[in-house]
């Protein structure tokens, strides 16, 4: 007798625009190297326009341009730089009817008086030298009083970040090495830093962990933190070190930034987007892809696929920026409804992002068109092919080792890391399919996000995260498999008898009696994923529970032969089928919706629905396991 199939379909309406999951309207089937440039500079001609035309006082700095906040680390820097980008790319020597170099050089007084660090002082840096390396005819330090020149000097002086003395950025991350070797070699060149050996000492110590044969450089050192800052430290530290001819250096990085490269190259997405996981997502993720092709354009060693490739990819990113972009308030869209940032990414930091996204934009577009001028590409693809991917790429193969699985498959893609986070257990950093289409990590979650939280008799949370204790890929790249006996610690019990998140970077690793193995394999259009968490001891466990965090907004429930629960969900990046295929233990599910909620929103957008699994009160003694299997199918449209 067949058995009868349930069907249940849930649909959530969502009051977002397409823009925020990344679509774009769709283009002809080739692109025009000058006809892209001619649209950027047009584009970015009438918003540094808007922008501009809006500033009425800089001394003091109005709170608001055109009605963001201004409040944010580096907003008036990221101005500046955006200005002085715009200028060089459009050969535009006036702006909303201001003199470039004189305006800017009040601008970049606002950042000087307020104390401004790392970004704002890098964007004063790269504005002054924009304007020539001999100071005695550079027209901004010129259009400056005596006065004015000593302060533009403190905001070009390293020692607000960097100490000198211990040779460490001050209560900043690893990749801040790499914005005090930019700043102190501009120095030089301009003449303002005459040390020599200082400027040698600071590249040597940015450049230590690759002296020391690393690709990836850790932004948490010892923990194991890789990100997107693995290959933007990499590039930041080549440009300074060959600006002052350091060549040995710069013969050090190479075997870095090829890997990272071919790395990004294996994880960014058919719309641009560059890095899936992690604190910077989102639109800066778009605003990376534009960097890291213009960077391959210049330096051609560094291409991880031919320029037209790289072209049709930066295309990409850059449609989803100006589809995000709202004309009508002069802002990218960071904080529609469903969209998620961390912390430091708050309402005083929307005009930053903004102009952010202006210097990035006008910056790589110089770099991108002067290098399809010279090899002669006037057209290339309006739609990236991008290649099959299936490996691992490792980032250390130490005591603790950490990397990335990429796989792009048809209609499977995404890139799981195996790394350590900002924060143990945030989901952001989670060994999870980041960019899998229908899923996506809630911003800066305490969730379970396709990794399970574990929680123990005692109150404590445990996660198998923060690196692994070993990593076991395939030689084909077609699975995975993942041991754990240490585990991140989530949360602990507090005097008041309370679980409170861990804060302030990597968390202790604990070792509860458990040992976890996790195994992913791509089968056919899917990626299963079996577990099986063994004690060593008798255990008890007060909780288990997974959550599958979905960019749908509409699922549908079905019960297929054997009484198996199959879920469909339907995103803006295509359909995405999930089933437990067999458990140990009944898991109980449940469907939510998350509304406004902080588990509803992700990176590019809403996370409308979440289905979790959960069981209570388990005891495994010792040598017993607990096993589950989970199954998420890309069907493609």
């Amino acid at each position: 007798m067949r058995r009868a199939v349930l069907v249940l379909s849930v649909v959530c309406q969502l009051a977002t625009a397409p823009a925020a999951q990344g679509v774009a309207p769709r283009g002809p089937a080739s692109v025009s190297s000058r006809d892209l440039t001619a649209d950027i500079v047009g584009f970015l001609r009438q918003e540094i326009t808007a922008h501009t035309a809006d500033i009425r006082s800089l001394n003091p700095p109005q709170p608001r341009v055109v009605g963001a906040n201004t409040g944010g680390d580096f907003s008036y820097g990221s101005f500046m730089r955006a200005v002085m980008a715009f200028s060089a790319l459009a050969g535009d020597r006036t702006v909303a009817g201001r003199d470039v170099p004189a305006f800017l050089g009040q601008v970049g007084l606002v950042d000087a008086r307020g104390g401004g660090k790392t970004f704002a002082q890098l964007a004063g840096a790269l504005t002054l030298r924009h304007f020539g390396a001999d100071l005695r005819t550079n027209p901004l330090w010129q259009s400056l009083t005596t006065d004015e020149q000593a302060l533009w000097r403190s905001l070009l002086d390293s020692a607000r970040f960097y100490d000198r003395q211990t040779r460490k950025v001050i209560n900043l991350p690893e990749n801040y090495l790499g914005v005090a070797a930019r700043i102190v070699t501009i120095d030089f060149q301009l003449g303002l830093v005459t040390d020599r050996a200082f400027v040698d000492d600071v590249l040597n110590r940015a450049a230590e962990q690759f002296a020391q044969g690393a690709l990836y450089a850790d932004d948490a050192v010892p923990a194991g933190r890789y990100d997107r800052y693995s290959q933007e430290y990499a590039r930041f530290l080549y440009e300074a070190a060959e600006s002052v001819g350091r060549q040995d250096i710069c013969r050090t990085l190479e075997p870095a930034l090829k890997a990272v490269l071919q790395t990004w190259w294996g994880l960014v997405g058919p719309d641009g987007d560059g890095y899936p996981w992690g604190r910077t997502n989102g639109a800066i993720s778009y605003m990376d892809t534009l960097e890291i092709v213009a960077f391959a354009a210049k330096y051609p060693q560094f291409r991880p696929a031919p320029l037209p490739q790289l072209a049709s990819v930066y295309y990409a990113a850059w449609r989803w920026l100006k589809n995000d972009y709202r004309v009508d308030r002069h802002l990218l869209d960071i904080f529609a409804f469903g969209r998620g940032h961390f912390s430091y990414i708050n309402p005083e930091r929307e005009w930053q992002q903004t102009t952010a996204f202006f210097y990035k934009l006008a910056g790589a577009q110089q770099w991108l068109s002067a290098a399809l001028e010279s090899e002669r590409i006037e057209m290339f693809p309006e739609e990236p092919t991008l290649p099959p991917v299936t490996r691992f790429d490792w980032h250390r193969r130490d005591a603790r080792p950490a990397g990335t699985w990429l796989v792009r498959q048809g209609a499977l893609r995404f890139a799981l890391p195996i790394t350590t986070g900002t924060v143990p257990g945030v989901a952001d950093y989670l060994p999870a399919p980041h960019g899998l289409p229908g899923f996506a990590a809630p911003v800066e979650q305490f969730v379970p996000a396709m990794t399970p939280y574990v929680e123990l008799a005692d109150g404590g949370v445990i996660v198998a995260g923060d690196g692994a204790d070993t990593i076991e890929p395939a030689a084909d790249g077609r699975s995975l498999r993942v041991t754990w006996k240490r585990w991140a610690l989530v949360r602990a019990e507090n005097k008041t008898g309370t679980t409170t998140p861990l804060v302030g970077g990597a968390g202790p690793l604990v070792e509860p009696g458990l040992t976890a193995v996790v195994t992913w394999t791509l089968d056919g259009n899917a990626v299963i994923r079996r577990e099986a968490i063994t004690a060593t001891t008798p255990t008890m466990i007060r909780r288990f529970s997974m959550m599958f965090t979905s960019t749908g907004s509409r699922v549908t429930t079905s019960v297929r032969e054997g009484g198996r629960r199959v879920d469909r969900f339907e995103s803006p990046d295509g359909p995405v089928e999930v089933d437990v295929m067999d458990s140990s233990v009944p898991l109980a599910t449940s469907l939510q919706a998350t509304g406004n909620s902080a588990l509803g929103r992700g990176t590019r957008g809403a996370i409308p629905l979440v289905l979790q699994w959960q069981a209570d009160n388990l005891v495994l003694q010792a040598g017993a396991s607990l096993t589950w299997t989970l199954r998420l199918r890309a069907p493609g449209e």
